[in-house]
């Protein structure tokens, strides 16, 4: 209900409560609050969420993105201000200055010299702020849950501290950030049923990336050796608590090494990161410990699946499919590639701890067609996946630049992914034949990344914005 009546009463006695275009406040309200000195002058401004009134004097509490803070306001000192501030709601955004002091309990405190009315909130906040508890409400209605749920605005605070460490440590170590195509005349690089669009200038159909692979490696020839991305990508398919169509991706280059170099980066970084956040190598992700001190174990899919399935490295792809088909009783069309990978998720949880993070190696070759194979086998990758509480967060392997067997590998492709445009990037495959050196790659899924580090069930509870379906939407 939208209170239209306190806002004519307060527009025709003090004016238009949006009137104000700045106010000082310099710096979060935590920041203050660290520097507590008895006396000193300060100014903020925040969202009213509590109040108490006693007659010539009130107690209030004001919080922002960092936390929250009392402020004390006599009328003898406020004068018309005082009489303003009675007619306040909670939710209500105000600016204050005045000078801090502690109360008979010891809480800092700001006392009130001055107090301008930035903007009148006209909906009453959720649940009289005992917090916003209805999920669907939280994700439709975000801004009312970093309203009133600290935790929820301290995951997104956390998750903008965790993707600046990851961008430093890349930095650190010489690699370039660059920024790539988001729509694509030829969505490549990774599987999955892209969004399709139409530009009206060029006219034609142009997709949303499903990953920046393909013109990263554009990069490796044209003679960056170290290349990263942090980088949206979309991707046409089914939502979960694990996957989102829209979500974040780290994607790294390095020219002249391979993915065990990966290996020991994606360690590196992780660790060293979950150190930061913690101090201790030791996180709890829903009720599992998982140790994070390196070295990592290593286990082989190519193992996992010969004991499962009775699958071998030769086999061919329908061999494999059919093998794994009759033992989970399901239809050919019912499993694809990308859902085979998907199986080592709960394989890992069934044969292995989950205690710490686990490189998964030693891949079947038609797993991922961009990757190259070892030298003493064409069946077994030179990749890893990255597995942390059962769950796949990174990928990575040495990059194959043979033009001739990627064009090979990618034609083979088209024949069994439905998912894909029917065409090869030929200008993709133009680039290789320029020479492109040997080279490793590494992405990491960010959004799966922190639901790890901050203990979140849902992928959505670390994204700002999921996409929902609209309430007027028909099933």
């Amino acid at each position: 209900m939208i209170d239209l009546e306190k806002l004519e009463k307060i527009s025709s006695h003090y004016g238009n409560p949006y009137k104000e275009t700045h106010f000082a406040k310099y710096s979060y309200i935590k920041e203050i609050l660290n520097n507590f000195q008895e006396g000193k002058e300060v100014s903020s401004a925040g969202r009213i969420i509590a109040k108490r009134e006693h007659g010539k004097s009130s107690f209030a509490h004001i919080s922002d993105a960092s936390g929250k803070i009392q402020i004390y306001l006599r009328k003898d000192t406020l004068k018309d201000s005082y009489e303003l501030f009675k007619e306040l709601d909670i939710g209500d955004i105000v600016g204050i200055e005045g000078s801090f002091f502690k109360t008979k309990t010891g809480e800092p405190t700001i006392m009130v010299k001055r107090m301008v009315l930035l903007s009148k909130s006209l909906r009453p906040l959720p649940e009289k702020w005992h917090g916003l508890k209805d999920v669907e409400i939280r994700y439709r209605r975000r801004y009312l849950d970093l309203i009133s749920n600290p935790e929820a605005r301290d995951v997104f605070w956390k998750r903008s501290l965790i993707v600046s460490f990851i961008r430093d440590f890349f930095q650190k170590r010489n690699y370039i950030e660059v920024e790539t195509p988001m729509l694509q005349s030829i969505p490549g690089g990774a599987s999955g049923a892209p969004f399709v669009t139409h530009h009206n200038s060029l006219d034609i159909d142009v997709y949303l990336r499903i990953a920046p692979e393909l013109y990263l490696k554009r990069l490796l020839v044209g003679g960056f050796d170290k290349v990263f991305e942090i980088n949206r990508n979309f991707r046409n398919e089914g939502i979960s608590v694990r996957h989102s169509p829209e979500f974040t991706m780290l994607e790294a280059y390095c020219a002249y090494e391979n993915y065990e170099y990966m290996m020991r980066i994606c360690e590196d970084l992780l660790s060293s990161l979950v150190k930061r956040l913690y101090n201790s190598f030791t996180i709890e992700y829903q009720g599992k410990k998982i140790d994070f001190t390196p070295p990592w174990p290593k286990v082989s899919f190519s193992s996992l699946f010969k004991k499962e399935f009775d699958v071998n490295p030769d086999d061919s792809q329908g061999k494999v499919l059919e093998k794994v088909c009759g033992k989970l009783n399901l239809s050919s069309d019912e499993l694809s590639r990308t859902q085979i990978i998907n199986i080592t998720e709960e394989l890992i949880e069934k044969h292995y701890p989950v205690d710490k993070p686990a490189f998964v190696i030693d891949f079947f070759s038609w797993t991922a067609p961009l990757a190259k194979s070892k030298k003493d086998t064409s069946y077994i990758l030179e990749r890893f996946e990255l597995f942390i509480a059962g769950m796949e967060v990174a990928n990575s392997y040495s990059e194959l630049n043979d033009p001739v067997e990627q064009r090979k590998r990618l034609s083979e492709q088209l024949k069994v992914e439905e998912e894909l445009p029917r065409k090869i990037d030929e200008d993709f495959l133009e680039s290789l034949e320029h020479g492109m050196p040997p080279a490793a790659g590494l992405g990491i899924g960010i959004d799966r990344l922190i639901m790890l580090l901050l203990n979140q069930s849902s992928i959505r509870d670390v994204i700002l914005f999921p996409l929902l379906k609209p309430h007027d939407a028909k099933d």
